[in-house]
C-alpha cells in the first residue's frame, strides 16, 4: 500500500497476526482505489466491564482526494471477524467512490416506469 497506514490499539496488546492481517487487508484495497491518500484502523475494547467475552469495535478512516470515508463495525466478539466485515464494507464503499468520482454510475431510463 503506498498510503501512510497507521494502525491503533486501544485496551488489546499488541500481536504480530493481528498486525499482519491489517496490512494485508490494507494492501488489498489498492485493488479497489489506488489513489488512498491515508489510512487509520482503529482495534479496540471498549470498556473492561462486560458480561461475555472480549467485544471488539473497529474504526477505519480513509482519506480519498475530496473526501473522508469512515466506517466502523461495533460489539463483535471476534476481532478478525470484525476486520474482515470492515475491510469489505470498505472495498465497496471504493468501488462506488471511484464510479462516482468517473460519472460512471447507471442512469435508470424514465420511459421505461408508468
Amino acid at each position: 500500500m503506498t498510503a501512510s497506514l497507521q494502525i491503533t490499539l486501544r485496551n488489546i496488546s499488541h500481536s504480530g497476526a493481528l498486525d499482519a492481517c491489517i496490512r494485508e487487508r490494507a494492501d488489498q484495497l489498492d485493488k479497489f482505489y489506488p489513489n488512498i491518500i491515508s489510512l487509520q484502523v482503529v482495534v479496540e475494547i471498549p470498556h473492561k466491564h462486560h458480561r461475555q467475552g472480549n467485544l471488539f469495535n473497529v474504526r477505519l478512516e480513509i482519506k480519498v482526494p475530496g473526501e473522508v470515508i469512515v466506517l466502523t463495525r461495533d460489539l463483535r466478539e471476534d476481532v478478525y471477524v470484525a476486520l474482515r466485515d470492515v475491510f469489505d464494507t470498505a472495498s465497496r464503499k471504493l468501488v462506488d467512490y471511484g464510479r462516482r468520482q468517473r460519472g460512471a454510475f447507471k442512469a435508470h431510463d424514465i420511459s421505461l416506469k408508468r
